[in-house]
């Protein structure tokens, strides 16, 4: 199953049961076979606590590695309180057995999506370890909605309107896509990349598949901007250079290392959105030279 499908369902899961456990922690007790005490609510209630805050959390983030492996804890604790309950002489046994039952087969779906994402979180940190790794952060405000601004980034259609150095792009599969971007002398560079994450109006991250001759992985995220401003959209770019450090140093000599291009993309895409059209000075317009991978990776 996709760790993030994944990872979802176990947020709503948390949510939902903490909502019970915090509202009728009775009715759970005797659900499970344990007997109604102050005490016993007031472990519920806490447990139930501890539910929600992990819900939110996963709910809440792109990539919430943190927030499962807490959940794993979380089923940890929640062992031991059953295993002890089944010593005690006022419990149920088998409602106790059969909760606790359910417990261990959460626990295995909790740990599957753990390591899941361990290892996709590895996957991108091995691509990128070598030394002539390079990372790039930007972002741009723009005065649309979240929604407007995910789907027109999201759309392949809309992606030559501000991306000057991209030449085409080609669905290949699901989640797979064949780039072809502008190099130096007229020549031309490509790859193929792959979805790892697409959260309507939230996130859009991809990584680079084996092989390619520009090797990249990253992310644009999409958030509201306080003040009601419109959308802040934050852009993560980890990628290796043809040619290693001197290919990295041509570029920058020649003013197109990817950081200025990132940050022409997000300016053209702004007012693409915000005007209709690209708003492109004199200056701009001059910039040419090495492709590296553009930070827009249309997603479907």
């Amino acid at each position: 199953m996709d760790e993030d499908r994944l990872a979802n369902g176990l947020g709503w899961f948390s949510l939902g049961l903490g909502l019970a456990q915090v509202a009728a922690p009775r009715s759970l007790s005797r659900m499970i076979g344990v007997e109604d005490t102050s005490g016993s609510r007031t472990v519920m209630r806490s447990v139930g606590v501890r539910e929600l805050t992990s819900g939110a959390g996963i709910l809440g983030q792109p990539m919430p590695v943190g927030w499962v492996w807490g959940r794993v804890a979380g089923d940890a604790m929640d062992l031991t309180l059953l295993g002890a309950e089944l010593t005690s002489d006022t419990t149920e046994r088998d409602r106790v057995t059969m909760a606790l039952a359910s417990v261990v087969g959460v626990t295995i779906l909790d740990v599957m999506c753990a390591l899941q994402y361990r290892r996709r979180v590895a996957g991108l940190d091995a691509r990128m370890s070598n030394n002539h790794g390079k990372e790039v952060k930007k972002s741009v405000t723009v005065n649309r909605p979240q929604e407007e601004v995910y789907r027109f980034w999201h759309d392949f259609r809309n992606l030559p309107r501000f991306a000057r150095h991209l030449v085409s792009v080609q669905v290949t599969g699901d989640r797979r896509s064949h780039w072809k971007a502008k190099a130096p002398a007229g020549m031309t560079v490509e790859w193929d990349a792959e979805v790892v994450t697409d959260r309507p109006n939230e996130l859009i991250a991809w990584r680079s598949l084996p092989g390619a001759a520009v090797e990249n992985a990253g992310a644009v995220r999409f958030v509201r901007a306080p003040g009601g401003r419109g959308t802040e959209v934050h852009v993560e770019l980890q990628y290796n250079p043809p040619g290693g450090t001197i290919g990295a140093t041509v570029a920058k000599l020649l003013g197109e290392e990817p950081g200025r291009q990132v940050e022409d993309d997000l300016r053209a895409f702004k007012e693409v959105l915000e005007t209709g059209e690209v708003i492109q000075s004199e200056a701009s317009a001059k910039h040419g030279g090495p492709a590296q991978p553009p930070a827009m990776v249309p997603q479907r």
